[in-house]
C-alpha cells in the first residue's frame, strides 16, 4: 500500500500563490504516476497536474502556465506550485498516486486539502 499526506492548503487573496505537498510513503517504488486532483463544491473532481516517474508532466487546461508539479524524489515529495490564483480555483485538492501491481495499477487517494482563493 501507498500512503499519502497532503500539507500546505490555506487561504490566499486573488493573484496570490500556495505550494501544496504530498509525501508518499510505503510501497513508494511502485509508484508509476503522482496527480493532483480538485473537486470545488458542486463540481466533478478533476485533474490539476500529474507527474511521472521518469518527469512527463501533465496539466489540466485552466491551469496551464500558472501551476508547476514537481517532485523531490529523495523526499518521496510532490509539489504543486501555484501561481496568480483566481477564486475559481477554491477547492479541495487532492494527491492521487497509481502503483503498479500484478495486472494493472492501483490507485491511493490523500485526505485532501483546502485551498481558497478570496479577498
Amino acid at each position: 500500500q501507498v500512503q499519502l499526506v497532503e500539507s500546505g492548503g490555506g487561504l490566499v487573496q486573488p493573484g496570490g500563490s500556495l505550494r501544496v505537498s504530498c509525501a508518499a510513503s510505503g510501497r513508494i517504488g511502485s509508484i508509476v504516476v503522482t496527480g493532483w486532483y480538485r473537486q470545488a463544491p458542486g463540481k466533478q473532481r478533476e485533474l490539476v497536474a500529474s507527474i511521472t516517474t521518469g518527469g512527463v508532466t501533465n496539466y489540466g487546461d485552466s491551469v496551464k502556465g500558472r501551476f508547476t508539479i514537481s517532485r523531490d524524489n529523495a523526499k518521496n515529495t510532490v509539489y504543486l506550485q501555484m501561481n496568480s490564483l483566481k477564486p475559481e480555483d477554491t477547492a479541495v485538492y487532492y494527491c492521487n498516486v497509481r502503483a503498479a501491481v500484478v495486472g494493472g495499477t492501483v490507485a491511493y487517494w490523500g485526505q485532501g486539502t483546502q485551498v481558497t482563493v478570496s479577498s
